[in-house]
């Protein structure tokens, strides 16, 4: 297994271009299951989630082609119907957490579908229930063999029907969205999520023919069409890494440009960061941070410790708390970092305090940050990755650590972000595989 070796304490200084939503990507790639015709999407991460998706799809007999670093082709004329029972699909399907994503394509195009329990993130529990339960609103039946950790789904004939989502779960939403667009009749779901990465999905199947109205809104209507045809579509950037180098910039005292952000799509995480001191402008459709000694944490209007808590869309994506909360040990000031959805994300504080941050683990779900304002420098240690946000939380603190840091299991870290160790060491990091 590899290892990334950090000397950390140096600026770093340039511009760095984000990748393609990681999210997003898991989402649309799934959907060239849904027509026969070809589709090509531009702006793919080349990532390991991503990789293991497309292969996986190459497997079931989609015609893929690689037609730039960042674009492929996908045509879904003949898929191979005996896979799904193989061995070979139950190690890739259950290896990948967005192999989920495949579900409601299939039951729109061929009316059943097979799937093992998919692995991924170490974050605690990642129920699957908003998908099956939409499913079989729409008339599927599924078994699950706990032996085997393997559903089966039966939909031969799926009708539209009125849905109300027990969470606004955004793979939940687009999972039914994809097997309601083929269904007969009308359907609505309300408490639907409304992510720009479900709104781009939305975009992308109108374009093939579907009928959605409300994208944007948390109700969506989805009037049933016969089939679906080709398109062509480009990936927003990824707002977890934009939020991600935001808080690299925050913590190495580094003066870095993020390029071609689609500001408007990122909601209320620049915001989140200028709340807590981070300064930054917004030229054209770059965000520049410039290099900055101290940043302070801001208050409620009574005075009281900020609170930053994740939510459902336009809400606070969970997946920038655990930058949030690494930030916030080198900030002037304190904050409660409030992680609701996954029991089991903020446990890698305990790398933190070995490093020499001030923060009080509450519960699985709590913590509060007592910031240093950099008078104390973190000091680097040897750490695990947990999972793929955690791991580049511990990759920034070790970036403005002093001394040498090591963090293993670093493919946790890779699942997400493309070639980071390239991308930082073109800012003039000291890091290297090992």
């Amino acid at each position: 297994m590899s290892a990334f070796e950090i000397w950390g304490g140096k600026p770093l200084k340039g511009e760095i271009i984000p990748q393609g939503a990681k999210n997003e990507a898991l989402q649309v790639i799934s959907a060239v299951l849904l027509t026969e015709e070809k589709v090509t999407i531009s702006n793919i991460p080349d990532i390991k989630d991503v990789n293991k998706l497309i292969e996986l799809l190459g497997d079931m007999g989609v015609e893929t082609e690689r037609l730039a670093a960042d674009t492929y082709s996908f045509q879904a004329k003949n898929i191979d119907q005996d896979f799904f029972k193989s061995d070979a699909f139950k190690q890739k399907g259950g290896g990948l957490r967005g192999s989920i994503m495949i579900v409601g394509p299939l039951l729109a195009r061929y009316g059943k579908a097979a799937i093992p329990k998919p692995g991924g993130d170490k974050i605690g529990r990642r129920r699957l229930d908003t998908h099956f339960l939409g499913f079989e609103k729409l008339g599927a039946r599924f078994e699950y063999n706990a032996s085997d950790e393997f559903f089966d789904v039966d939909a031969t004939n799926l009708h539209g029907t009125d849905i109300l989502l027990e969470e606004a779960s955004v793979t939940g939403t687009a999972n039914v969205v994809m097997a309601a667009v083929l269904a007969k009749g009308t359907t609505t779901i309300y408490n639907a999520a409304c992510e720009p990465y479900l709104q781009q999905l939305c975009k992308m199947l109108n374009r093939m023919g579907a009928k959605i109205s409300g994208i944007k809104s948390n109700l969506l209507t989805i009037e049933g069409v016969e089939k679906l045809g080709g398109t062509e579509h480009r990936l927003l950037p990824d707002m977890i890494e934009i939020g991600s180098f935001i808080g690299l910039a925050a913590m190495t005292e580094s003066e870095i440009t993020i390029k071609n952000v689609c500001f408007q799509e990122l909601g209320i995480i620049p915001n989140t960061f200028a709340r807590l001191g981070i300064q930054f402008e917004l030229r054209g459709d770059d965000i520049y941070i410039p290099a900055q000694k101290h940043y302070e944490i801001d208050t409620f209007i009574d005075g009281s410790i900020l609170t930053v808590a994740d939510a459902p869309w336009p809400g606070f994506t969970p997946d920038l708390l655990s930058i949030v909360l690494v930030i916030a040990t080198q900030a002037k000031g304190s904050v409660l970092i409030h992680q609701k959805m996954f029991e089991s994300r903020l446990f890698f504080v305990d790398k933190l305090i070995d490093m020499g941050a001030q923060i009080i683990l509450c519960d699985p779900h709590r913590a509060t940050v007592i910031g240093l304002d950099k008078k104390v420098k973190l000091r680097g240690i040897e750490m695990t990755s947990p999972d793929i946000r955690a791991g580049v939380s511990l990759l920034i603190a070790a970036l403005s650590a002093k001394g040498k840091s090591v963090i293993s299991n670093i493919e946790q870290i890779e699942r997400g972000y493309q070639h980071i160790d390239q991308r930082l060491l073109a800012l003039g990091a000291d890091i290297k595989r090992i």
